[in-house]
């Protein structure tokens, strides 16, 4: 597991870390937001967040300020220089992937293809 502020550029937004750090209040010690993608959706990869117990030994792991965000190295590769942004609007509450790699998404966001 590695652990940097910002893994291969990829950035928490302060709105991202405070929601994170928030969620993972009421888990277990050690427990981690992770952040990954998965093949479908409406564009071809999708945007997937789960909360986890433990990192995995091969997992990287973004922590500050209480949050802990991992990233299994697969999707790394497809996130390589995205910001993870914690949007609250009108729309609802959501997080938000800017992905520089992305050269599409639909219009729900969670969903793009390369």
């Amino acid at each position: 597991m590695t652990n940097a502020d910002a893994i291969a550029g990829v950035e928490l937004s302060e709105a991202a870390v405070r929601r994170v750090a928030a969620i993972l209040a009421s888990e277990a010690s050690g427990s981690a937001v992770r952040v990954g993608v998965d093949g479908g959706g409406c564009s071809g990869f999708q945007y997937a967040f789960a909360v986890e117990a433990a990192p995995g030994a091969e997992d990287l792991l973004i922590e500050r300020d209480g949050a802990r965000v991992v990233i299994d190295k697969v999707s790394l590769g497809l996130l390589e220089g995205a910001r993870i942004d914690f949007v609250d609007d009108l729309k609802g509450q959501s997080f938000r992937i800017d992905n520089p790699n992305a050269a599409s998404s639909c219009g729900c966001g969670t969903s793009f293809s390369i």
